[in-house]
């Protein structure tokens, strides 16, 4: 049935592959990989690229294109379930894989891991074997373990050497915005929150004032491009409502952050996330005070180095117990 041949089909031993995956309410993001969190179910065979389209239970889906609405319990609908499917399809393509044994590795926000994490875990993993086709290519997935790790800590998991002294971490998603305190090289748990105040609360502010302006819209994607690169084919009317709206957003940002504590004077602040640009490119902030994480995909990165690791560790108590 495959289009598309890819060599080493299987896996060569008995190690599970680490499937890491940053369940984001703007973007899905794997360690290599980046696509938009929307999912379309379609009827029949559609006339969009294989790149667009997931096969599950004889249904078909179109991946990436649009917006899902935010929902801050990602479990309410099958959505965020074909969209892990769509991620693991990107990850095991690029390791050569259409059949494997996998650990799911994925997070969620600080102050709703405690109350969301069972359910989320039974949702990624509530088909121990999976068969779906993507972009063209049939997957053949047993799901052996589920991980669930905090969002925001996983980003900076492999760097906490770097956080001497009190620092405060902001991870700026697309939904919420989550904050922790790291002092000494040590997240303090009791200090973190969330709040919905994600950049697509930014996008929303933005697309009020330009209506409000202009009676007339650019795309999203026009929005967001200028927001990351400061580059646009807009005329500098639109770029200088955009510019305004974004500082505005970023200011409130760090208000909010001096409601919890948040003190430039006695803290180092690292930013991650989606917003990291947004802080960088419209914030007023010292330099040597504020470390901006570009990396969209560090928390991806941080939940498979933790699983590995975690992998590791039982690996290794296993053979002490044997020995």
């Amino acid at each position: 049935m495959s289009s598309i041949i890819i060599e080493n089909k299987n896996q060569t031993n008995n190690d599970p592959v680490v499937i890491a995956i940053d369940h984001g309410y703007g973007n899905i993001k794997t360690p290599t990989s980046i696509f938009p969190a929307c999912v379309t179910p379609c009827e029949g065979r559609i006339s969009l690229s294989a790149e667009d389209t997931l096969a599950y239970e004889d249904r078909r889906y179109v991946i990436g294109i649009g917006h899902k609405e935010f929902r801050q319990d990602k479990i309410l609908d099958e959505d965020y379930y074909i969209m892990t499917l769509a991620a693991i399809g990107k990850e095991l393509r690029q390791r050569g894989l259409t059949s494997a044994s996998i650990v799911i590795a994925a997070g969620l926000p600080l102050t709703w891991a405690a109350h969301q994490h069972d359910r989320f875990k039974a949702y990624l993993s509530q088909n121990p074997h999976v068969d779906f086709t993507f972009q063209d290519i049939d997957y053949h997935v047993d799901i052996q373990e589920v991980f669930i790790y905090y969002q925001g800590v996983a980003a900076v998991a492999r760097r906490l050497e770097q956080f001497k002294g009190a620092n405060m971490l902001v991870d700026i998603g697309n939904g919420t915005m989550n904050v922790l305190n790291i002092n000494e090289k040590r997240p303090i748990p009791e200090s973190c929150f969330t709040e919905k105040y994600g950049t697509y609360q930014c996008i929303l502010a933005i697309r009020e004032m330009l209506q409000r302006e202009f009676s007339s819209l650019p795309a999203d994607m026009q929005i967001e491009r200028y927001l990351r690169s400061l580059h646009s084919d807009m005329s500098e009317k639109y770029q200088e409502v955009i510019k305004a709206a974004a500082k505005r957003y970023v200011a409130d940002i760090f208000r909010r952050l001096r409601e919890h504590e948040y003190d430039p004077d006695l803290m180092r602040l690292w930013v991650t996330g989606g917003g990291a640009c947004l802080v960088k490119n419209f914030g007023e902030y010292e330099p040597d005070r504020v470390i901006i994480m570009n990396d969209i995909h560090a928390n991806a990165k941080g939940y498979e180095a933790m699983a590995k690791a975690t992998l590791e560790g039982r690996r290794k108590r296993d053979e002490q117990e044997q020995g």
